[in-house]
């Protein structure tokens, strides 16, 4: 028998708020899974938004001195699918129904807002690196 592990760490605990489509997505894969990395210079989080494209969602992260953390953006309607050579009409909806949706959540600590470098990648995975703040250099000259 293997003892139960807990792999969370206890100062993790994460509280996401859904709004809008977000919310409503029931089916599929679900829009605002959040991981969470920490080093002691900076933050990386990962939230999926399948159906959300880059082009076209109005993406928005806004980062508070806090650790605060909010998205915004918009799921586009694909009722028709197209490739190269054809159209398809989309009979099947597994993905998270279209509209505007909000995520909200808190890192574990306080960050840098001017200090964040946003990737938006092709397999629908927003990842942010953020930057604690850091500590003022105290002085010894003239004491």
């Amino acid at each position: 028998m293997y003892p139960e592990q807990n792999t969370a760490s206890p100062k993790l605990k994460l509280a996401v708020s859904l709004n809008g489509t977000a919310k409503e997505g029931a089916i599929g894969p679900p829009l605002g899974l959040i991981d969470i990395g920490e080093s002691d210079g900076g933050y990386l989080f990962r939230v999926a938004l399948p159906g959300v494209k880059s082009s076209n969602s109005n993406l928005k992260c806004n980062i508070h001195s806090d650790g605060s953390v909010r998205i915004e953006g918009v799921v586009a309607d694909a009722q028709i699918l197209k490739n190269e050579s054809e159209e398809f009409e989309l009979k099947l909806h597994q993905l998270c129904p279209a509209g505007p949706f909000t995520i909200s959540f808190n890192l574990p600590g306080p960050v840098d807002p001017r200090l964040f470098s946003p990737s938006f990648r092709p397999d629908g995975i927003l990842e942010v690196v953020v930057l604690k703040p850091r500590a003022p250099r105290v002085s010894t000259e003239g004491a």
